[in-house]
């Protein structure tokens, strides 16, 4: 037996690379120098094969094996690694909170939402970051890749989310800017939101629940109230 019922949104659940700080293009940046010093172009349709996959996947593109075909020889790996993460870390330094996610933020205390994070990335990169963004203390909890067994797009960092908020995955919103991303809050039952960057909003999104140009497009409370419509209109099995 399936049944609608209304549904109180209780929860907000942020990808963390991309959606809350741009990590991507600065990451890209770093590795197009790399590639120029090499002769050889990356181009962002290329790169794009890697967002939203956990780190050390086996399904993740592997630039340095990319960068080495195109050359027809190895590289020296871990010199490249050691000057690309500085280059990138350099970069990731400089950029700000992306546009609306304070903003949400506030909104979403003042609403009593509960928040967390679901990340495919470690947790170490993760907390860091929002520790020094002074984002960290916003949130009742973050889980990452390092956390659960298989990375986005499987749903478990979305479903050990929304148990340690202590709610129904159809009582949560989901944040994300990439297609994995989005499959793994859908496949545990969020309501997603595509928020692209400029790297991602080239990627298919069209999977999301609805698509937002930045958090601050659409007042908190009017996307509350569209999501609680469209979760109440989805049948779910009775208890």
């Amino acid at each position: 037996m399936f049944h609608n019922a209304v549904v109180a949104i209780k929860g907000l659940v942020f990808d963390f690379d991309g959606l809350i700080l741009d990590t991507e293009a600065p990451t890209l940046q770093a590795w197009q120098e790399i590639y120029a010093e090499h002769g050889v172009e990356l181009p962002v349709d290329v790169w794009v094969q890697r967002i939203g996959h956990r780190p050390g996947g086996s399904e993740l593109w592997d630039p340095y094996a990319h960068l080495e075909r195109q050359l027809g020889r190895p590289l020296a790996r871990d010199e490249l690694r050691v000057r690309r993460r500085s280059r990138a870390d350099a970069l990731i330094a400089a950029q700000p909170v992306l546009p609306g996610v304070e903003a949400c933020l506030a909104d979403a205390r003042r609403l009593g939402l509960k928040l967390a994070v679901a990340s495919s990335s470690p947790r170490d990169w993760v907390d860091t970051h929002l520790a020094r963004l002074g984002l960290l203390g916003h949130f009742a909890c973050t889980k990452c890749g390092d956390d659960v067994p298989a990375g986005k797009p499987d749903p478990a960092v979305y479903l050990a989310a929304v148990e340690a908020l202590g709610i129904a995955p159809h009582e949560a919103i989901a944040f994300e800017d990439s297609p994995t991303g989005l499959w793994a809050a859908k496949r545990a039952g969020l309501f997603a939101v595509a928020v692209p960057n400029p790297v991602t909003h080239r990627l298919p999104l069209d999977h999301a629940d609805l698509r937002l140009r930045s958090l601050d497009e659409l007042p908190l409370a009017d996307l509350i109230a569209l999501a609680e419509a469209r979760q109440a209109a989805t049948p779910r099995p009775s208890s």
